[in-house]
């Protein structure tokens, strides 16, 4: 990410679920080298939580690690309480956690339990987690960014994804719809719809995984890593995007651009 001469989010409060590794720590971590203070949200990477918090208190910035499962309304009410008593205030969301279960979304395989899982953790814990941050936003009175992160496989078709899909595409929707019931208190919300992006949970789905083959069924000619995805977050939840609301952001090394790959 390119250095900035002035911290553009000095003194702000950002909560990122799903924090404890991949896309989500390194977002964590990208918003404290900005001025942000953060609440670290995981739900099983307990050691790459405490190791994100580390690390943003060693740039400067306050932080702590919260363990709660998002697809529990309960949990989510509890570490947003916690998060407030902690730093009063919640100015940031991004809701980055969610559930990946790989190329095996073919409708013959998919049971009750399967689809109740998926959405819980991927559409239930986004809107749940939005009510909450909105609450305190509201409260404060001054405004507020939410960011979501979505896929790009909302808008391609791939074969062995589709409750995953349709997940994703639920959020695109209710980015669209909170936009404009969210801009009468000056909240922005965006979501940010990546392509592939090599973290541990993707590479642990492709089975003889190997970053150069992959590479090559995208235009862009390489993998997508977390770096390419801060650069947008820390946009989003600046000054700079405040005429910016209700969008689906792509970044995917163009892959939406082409025919859906098998």
């Amino acid at each position: 990410m390119r250095k900035s001469n002035k911290m553009k989010l000095k003194g702000k409060v950002a909560l990122v679920t799903g924090a404890g590794k991949g896309i989500g720590k390194s977002i964590a971590v990208s918003l404290a080298k900005e001025g942000c203070n953060v609440i670290v949200n995981y739900a099983s990477s307990e050691k790459g939580a405490l190791e994100a918090v580390k690390e943003i208190q060693k740039i400067g910035s306050r932080a702590i690690a919260v363990k709660a499962d998002i697809s529990s309304k309960k949990q989510i009410d509890k570490m947003f309480k916690k998060a407030i008593l902690e730093f009063g205030r919640i100015d940031i969301l991004v809701n980055n956690a969610g559930w990946d279960p790989g190329y095996v979304n073919f409708i013959n395989n998919v049971d009750e339990a399967f689809y109740d899982k998926l959405m819980d953790i991927n559409l239930k814990g986004t809107l749940f987690c939005t009510k909450a941050a909105v609450k305190e936003m509201i409260r404060i009175g001054e405004g507020g960014k939410i960011i979501n992160i979505g896929s790009v496989q909302s808008r391609i078709s791939v074969e062995g994804r589709t409750v995953y899909a349709a997940s994703k595409g639920a959020i695109d929707s209710l980015t669209r719809q909170l936009a404009l019931e969210l801009a009468k208190y000056k909240i922005n919300i965006n979501t940010i719809a990546p392509g592939f992006i090599e973290i541990e949970r993707i590479i642990q789905n492709i089975k003889n995984y190997s970053r150069e083959s992959e590479g090559k069924t995208i235009p862009w000619g390489r993998v997508g890593l977390p770096g390419d995805i801060t650069p947008m977050v820390i946009f989003l939840a600046s000054l700079d995007s405040d005429y910016m609301t209700g969008q689906v952001i792509t970044i995917d090394g163009g892959v939406s651009c082409k025919l859906a790959r098998k």
